[in-house]
């Protein structure tokens, strides 16, 4: 009996050439897999073209509520950004991805996972990463980084490829952007964006909205409603937070919200360039700070960016099955516990305005803020804060000045 082999499948050209591929230099039984994480459109005839490049079997496994609600929220929670611009989209998918891709080799008995990712970009690391924490038993096998075997060098040599055996595919080998897309996001590579001094062609790569100058005239109202630091209700109607995102990336690419243009430091050493489409992620990335503002007090919050910026790190690095994520993202849950209210806010242009944020465990207190005198506060207390808080500065300065006077 043939070994099997499980094939992270996207059904674009890269892992469609790798079923005859493996067959071929491995005698392998290839078993394909694709992970539902909201690529919509893109799994459409996955499995005619699965069996038709060589595959004995196709897994289509919908993780989208999974990928929301265990990798999506914790990022969202903790503040995770990377390098203060990237939302994370396409290295939270990768966790649950490598998650999926056990189950099945499990499942079928398979001895080896094989993924397409190149040499040169952050998924290797992130797929790898996760299959090594799950499975650490199951061989990998990462063509683009075995030069000797793989001597695929560009689209047009895997189309003939494909061709010589019996593969007839409808791709072509025509440049287009590298794109990777789910239910929070969508990147794009390659293309103009190679070159950091040219501007983005935007009417040819846009997917999920339009550019800020397109969006229209007037603003769009709307309101999200969170419990215990996760979304419940957009416009007062309960939705899971699949139907949210689903919901806000709609509105927020209608009004040219979640566009950036980010030249990233990625894990191998390199810098890349890309632009990034998370239109309903920014939205809820911004309604959540919007909310904490109001319910964490000074500390917390402080400590909170810390390790959200951490955490972002740790997520981008795939490193997610670690000990470190766990421990943060205890911490980050311990924080969400009064995270609860309502944020209104209003889409224009790319902008997002606020209109008001409520919550039954806001720390804001009206009287306190005001300057009129309250009960809870006396300005004359602030006389022996002051001395105490500026105490350090006023011995340094007094001996800086007794230094100086000395040295004359």
């Amino acid at each position: 009996m043939k070994e099997k082999v499980v094939l992270a499948y996207s059904g674009g050209l890269d892992t469609t050439a790798l079923i005859p591929w493996l067959k071929e230099n491995f005698d392998y039984e290839v078993i394909c897999c694709c992970v539902d994480c909201g690529q919509g459109n893109e799994l459409d005839g996955l499995e005619e073209r699965a069996k038709l490049s060589g595959a004995s079997k196709l897994y289509i496994e919908n993780i989208i509520d999974e990928f929301c609600d265990d990798y999506i929220m914790p990022c969202v929670q903790a503040g995770a950004v990377y390098e203060h611009k990237y939302l994370l989209g396409t290295s939270m998918a990768r966790p649950g991805i490598a998650k999926k891709l056990v189950e099945i080799a499990r499942k079928e008995g398979a001895s080896a996972i094989c993924h397409g990712a190149t040499g040169k970009g952050n998924d290797q690391i992130r797929f790898e990463l996760g299959i090594k924490a799950l499975a650490p038993d199951l061989k990998i096998i990462a063509p683009w980084r075995m030069t000797d075997v793989w001597t695929m060098q560009s689209r047009q040599d895997e189309i003939d490829y494909c061709e010589a055996h019996g593969i007839h595919l409808p791709f072509d080998a025509s440049h287009s952007y590298s794109r990777d897309r789910n239910l929070w996001h969508i990147s794009h590579e390659g293309l103009e964006l190679e070159d950091p001094s040219l501007e983005p062609n935007y009417d040819d790569l846009l997917v999920l909205g339009v550019t800020p100058q397109k969006a229209p005239d007037k603003e769009t109202e709307i309101s999200l409603t969170f419990k215990a630091g996760v979304p419940t209700a957009l416009n007062g109607k309960e939705m899971k937070v699949s139907e949210i995102i689903t919901e806000l990336n709609k509105l927020g690419g209608e009004n040219g919200i979640g566009i950036v243009d980010i030249v990233e430091n990625r894990v191998v050493g390199m810098k890349s360039r890309g632009v990034y489409e998370t239109p309903g992620g920014t939205i809820l990335m911004e309604a959540h700070d919007q909310l904490e503002e109001l319910i964490l007090d000074r500390d917390t919050m402080e400590t909170k960016k810390k390790l959200g910026s951490q955490f972002a790190q740790i997520v981008y690095e795939g490193k997610w099955f670690t000990p470190l994520r766990e421990a943060i993202q205890a911490f980050v849950e311990s924080t969400q516990k009064y995270v609860t209210g309502e944020v209104k806010m209003k889409l224009y242009k790319g902008n997002i305005i606020k209109a008001g944020t409520t919550s039954p465990y806001s720390l804001y207190s009206e009287s306190l803020a005001s300057f009129t005198t309250g009960d809870l506060y006396d300005h004359h207390d602030a006389d022996g804060f002051i001395t105490l808080f500026g105490l350090p500065l006023k011995v340094r300065a007094m001996k800086m000045a007794e230094v100086e006077k000395n040295n004359k």
